[in-house]
């Protein structure tokens, strides 16, 4: 660990105590589905990563290219002596745009994330190239009450979550979320990334790449339930399935069986008939105006918006 990152262990088994609990309560609902969260252990920290850079999927560059040509006029937005905290952080690569628009000796970075071990080797790594930076690292679940440092004396303390990741969650989910943070970051304010509404097809490829790493990275739910979990199913017994459901405006990821079969875990069996789906993911796709509104009506006050010649992704500036 580098000096100067404040660390904040996480509690291993109670983590695996609410995976359980949540795992169960999945696959005793109809229809079962589950949050997308528990996607983010090592292994599937580091799949979406390559996610990240496949052709198909145009979000991650899309918003790279919007930060590195307005991250000095976002960073006008936050103010000159910033807490930054940035919510499901990951691997730290696009705050790093962010960070250099910022005078360094004047902000504090708290990246927050469900995964421990990739959170800490991303700091150690932003430490490294941005020696005197100060760094909290908090493992939470961002979208639940968490206690975040207290913020310096004449900051303002400004969220950022970038990557479209708000689309993840159900609307009141969304709506839970932005109320959370309206609150811890009054006084400063939210930047966030939203995927756009767009063709049908564009999306459809975007989460079924021919490299099949978006099913890897889907099936690695069940592979972490039976790894940390004990969980028993057979070999081949699921596959990815994602496509765009036009009702919702949302692409949908499933795991489908593919044929019908029993999940056992502690003690108790799930029967699968086949072609049953435990739901995993959705990403809601949203228009500015949409959004904006909803960020409203959760506490915020709307600003600038930076979006990209075909209109496909937008990142918008939210007072608190």
């Amino acid at each position: 660990m580098k000096p100067g990152i404040e660390w904040r262990q996480p509690r291993a088994a109670a983590e695996n105590e609410q995976f359980a609990d949540d795992l169960h309560a999945a696959l005793s609902r109809t229809p079962k589905a589950i949050s997308p969260k528990y996607f983010y252990d090592e292994v599937g920290s580091k799949l979406f990563e390559r996610i990240c850079d496949l052709p198909e999927y145009y979000p991650t560059r899309t918003e790279l290219a919007l930060l590195q040509t307005h991250a000095t006029d976002m960073a006008a937005q936050m103010g000159e002596r910033v807490q930054l905290v940035e919510y499901g952080a990951g691997a730290l690569r696009k705050v790093r745009l962010l960070l250099d628009a910022l005078p360094r000796e004047r902000v504090e970075f708290v990246p927050v994330d469900i995964s421990g071990p990739h959170l800490l080797s991303a700091c150690n790594g932003l430490a490294g190239d941005y020696p005197g930076l100060a760094i909290h690292p908090l493992v939470a679940d961002f979208t639940r009450q968490h206690a975040l440092p207290a913020r310096p004396a004449g900051a303002r303390r400004v969220g950022f979550f970038p990557g479209s990741s708000i689309g993840n969650f159900t609307p009141a989910e969304a709506d839970a979320f932005l109320r959370l943070a309206a609150a811890e970051l009054t006084g400063g304010g939210l930047l966030i990334g939203i995927d756009l509404v767009k063709d049908h097809e564009v999306l459809h490829a975007a989460y079924n790449d021919a490299q099949g790493v978006t099913a890897a990275f889907n099936l690695n739910l069940l592979e972490r339930a039976r790894n940390e979990l004990g969980a028993e199913f057979p070999a081949g017994g699921f596959e990815h399935l994602a496509f765009y459901n036009p009702a919702y405006c949302r692409i949908e990821m499933h795991l489908r069986a593919t044929r019908p079969l029993a999940l056992q875990l502690g003690g108790e069996i799930y029967s699968f008939h086949e072609g049953e789906t435990l739901h995993t993911e959705h990403s809601h796709k949203y228009t500015v105006a949409g959004f904006q509104a909803m960020a409203e009506r959760a506490g915020f006050r709307p600003g600038k918006v930076w979006t990209d010649a075909n209109r496909w992704f937008a990142l918008l500036w939210l007072q608190a």
